[in-house]
């Protein structure tokens, strides 16, 4: 009888086997094995057949069936040369030509890409544990058009995602993605739907794109700012800044002109704080 639908455990191990293929934690490689878990994660997702997906690292495409069994298209980017010319050929298998041509599988690495073969409207990963942060920041920066998603990441770095100004959590990740979007932790997923089982849970981070903040500075100088801040992140933004401003009275200047106390520390800012810094650190008009 042929094996249809999703992938479950015997399938994984029977299609890696075919492709000697042994998960390595260099490239963050641990697939999902359990059909509940894919469901539920396209679920949470609201994927529609009117959408096109964004998918970062398919690997043996556990996901990708289950965002191309909702009629979605889907933008599969895969580093690895077997697990991009094998993933066709799976959906082809288990799902049928039709699914199979509603795939577009770009074999590159997500840190490397600079176009897609079709606009992304949302983006659902299972995102590789070991550059999960910088691959979503890339995708926020070079792809504006997707407005939701929802990715799968390790669950310390889920917390960072989400984590508000004031948390123990917060940091250069929470105020990056804060400039793009809202977030949010809608689920935790165990080691066990893993393959290879990880030693850590899973989180699941809901993402709602919006407007940038309304302000002078750019997002280059507001990352800037975001980074000095949280490279000594527990000195007072005066002290981390100086270096920035010849010293730490040009810097309390600057921060209190921007409206904000020089003696807090970076984890108590927003980023429209970072932002109104980074607009008092732009060099003042010639003439």
């Amino acid at each position: 009888m042929p094996e249809v639908g999703l992938l479950d455990p015997a399938s994984i191990r029977r299609i890696a086997a075919e492709l000697d293929l042994k998960p390595t934690k260099q490239r963050g490689q641990n697939f999902v094995v359990d059909p509940n878990t894919v469901r539920r994660i396209v679920a949470l997702a609201g994927v529609t057949s009117d959408d096109v997906v964004l998918e970062i690292g398919p690997g043996l495409g556990s996901l990708t069936l289950g965002l191309l069994e909702t009629g979605a298209r889907v933008v599969a980017v895969e580093i690895e040369d077997r697990l991009a010319q094998r993933l066709e050929r799976t959906v082809a298998e288990r799902l049928g030509d039709e699914a199979a041509g509603r795939l577009e599988v770009v074999n590159a690495d997500a840190l490397q890409v600079a176009a897609l073969p079709l606009d992304p409207t949302a983006l659902v990963a299972n995102l590789p544990y070991n550059v999960s942060v910088p691959v979503l920041l890339r995708m926020f920066e070079l792809f504006p058009d997707w407005t939701r998603g929802l990715v799968m990441v390790q669950l310390e770095v889920a917390d960072r995602l989400v984590a508000p100004p004031g948390s123990k959590t917060y940091g250069v990740p929470s105020a990056k993605t804060a400039w793009y979007a809202a977030t949010s932790r809608v689920g935790t997923v165990p080691p066990k739907v893993f393959w290879p089982v990880p030693n850590v849970d899973s989180g699941l981070v809901r993402i709602e794109r919006r407007a940038a903040p309304d302000v002078e500075a750019s997002r280059e100088e507001t990352f800037a700012v975001i980074d000095a801040a949280f490279a000594q992140r527990r000195k007072m933004l005066r002290a981390a800044l100086s270096g920035k401003l010849g010293g730490a009275a040009a810097a309390s200047e600057a921060i209190s002109r921007a409206g904000v106390d020089p003696t807090l520390r970076g984890e108590m800012l927003d980023v429209t704080q970072f932002a109104a810094i980074a607009a008092e650190l732009r060099p003042a008009p010639a003439g």
